[in-house]
């Protein structure tokens, strides 16, 4: 029994010391601090990335000027331990930083972070699984390197690392809108990783390139793949009951481009029902230049290849579901965290922006110790304004997490 109260205020008090980074986020930038210092510049690196993470957490916050007029605030000052600074300052700050930097901060934030109650199979593999995708943020016509349709509609894109067990992202590379996302990955790739893709990255050379890094892949392919059948593998019942109609062991390819991955592979295809479909809603067939990618009836099919020969058909179909929690996360980073307005309009400013975003959410994920949701993040905004105590977030956290262990 004493064991297990001191175990709960054990949890208590992490939960408060976590909660205690609100109050400052002096401990965690202050290693910035005398980077790229001059004598007359009176922002410092650590200073600009603290204001621009209590822009994430004020909605109130619309610009620039927003954060420049917060900072003019005594109680503000003291807490971040910030100065007064000039609107120029802040702009001169998105070309004078380096974002790099910021990504150490998210690598400790992410190391620091526990996996999600997922299945216990999932706690026998040896490899981070890892969905990558990119994601369009608008920009404006002024912003010419930010290439996109024509000189009228530009954007930057996000390539995003997500860890899907840990449910965070683990870094993140900003480009012009045009940049290819398999050069990108394949200039992010690294070992004893599990890459969930989807079709856009089913190049086999690629493909063959993240074998030659000692990594693994999930990759979902054309349903008009060509291959061949080097072995049809027996299902179990549990294959069948999760929706697998074969497992095979074959040669990717057709004859021209079979040469292009080193080993045979494993392709499994998996038949599910689009509930949206059931219930009326009809969505347009997609069409390549020659054939059907895509049916628009109710059944549908999922061509899925991967290297792993070991685990089960089933569990492969599981991890490739999850592969969608990437763009779950893409909403919540645009629609909730407000990443829609860009700061700044420089490729250097808009990555600065975009990895506090991700140390925002990883922030928020080590706070309140699951995905974050809408609510959560409006409890959070709202301690920051004063209108919730610090025993009341808490409360609320402690309120979520009871419900998930029912």
């Amino acid at each position: 029994m004493n064991d297990t109260r001191a175990d709960t205020l054990i949890k208590q008090i992490n939960t408060i010391q976590r909660l205690s980074l609100l109050k400052s986020f002096k401990p965690l930038l202050e290693k910035l601090h005398s980077y790229a210092d001059c004598h007359n510049r009176k922002l410092h690196y650590d200073h600009y990335a603290s204001l621009l993470l209590l822009y994430f957490f004020n909605p109130t916050f619309t610009g620039l000027r927003s954060i420049q007029h917060a900072s003019t605030l005594k109680n503000i000052q003291d807490k971040l331990g910030v100065k007064r600074t000039s609107l120029g300052s802040l702009s001169e700050a998105n070309h004078v930083f380096d974002p790099q930097l910021l990504t150490h901060i998210i690598n400790e934030l992410a190391h620091d972070v526990n996996r999600l109650p997922f299945q216990e199979r999932f706690n026998n593999l040896d490899m981070t699984i890892v969905a990558v995708d990119g994601t369009l943020i608008k920009a404006l016509p002024k912003m010419l390197w930010a290439l996109w349709m024509d000189e009228d509609h530009r954007a930057a894109k996000m390539h995003l690392e997500f860890d899907i067990l840990k449910g965070i992202p683990l870094g993140a590379h900003v480009t012009d809108a045009n940049k290819s996302e398999i050069a990108q990955l394949e200039s992010m790739l690294s070992p004893g990783k599990l890459y969930c893709l989807d079709a856009g990255y089913r190049k086999y050379r690629f493909l063959n390139t993240i074998l030659q890094r000692s990594s693994s892949f999930l990759v979902r392919l054309h349903d008009n793949a060509s291959y061949k059948l080097i072995q049809e593998r027996a299902l179990s019942e549990t294959d069948r009951k999760a929706g697998i109609e074969f497992d095979r062991v074959v040669w990717l390819g057709s004859t021209n481009t079979r040469n292009e991955l080193s080993r045979p592979v494993r392709i499994i295809q998996l038949r599910y029902h689009d509930e949206r479909a059931l219930s009326g809603f009809s969505r347009k067939s997609r069409l390549s230049s020659k054939k059907t990618f895509r049916t628009p009836s109710v059944g549908k099919t999922l061509l899925i290849v991967t290297d792993l020969m070991d685990l089960p058909a089933e569990l492969i179909a599981l991890m490739y579901r999850y592969r969608w929690q990437i763009d779950l996360f893409f909403r919540w980073f645009k629609c909730v965290l407000g990443c829609k307005h860009l700061l700044a309009h420089s490729e250097n400013g808009i990555t600065i922006q975009v990895y506090c975003a991700l140390i925002a959410s990883l922030l928020i994920r080590l706070w309140t110790g699951r995905k974050p949701t809408k609510r959560t993040f409006e409890m959070i905004c709202l301690y920051f304004q004063g209108w919730a105590t610090l025993e009341e977030l808490i409360e609320h956290i402690e309120k979520l997490k009871s419900k998930e262990q029912k």
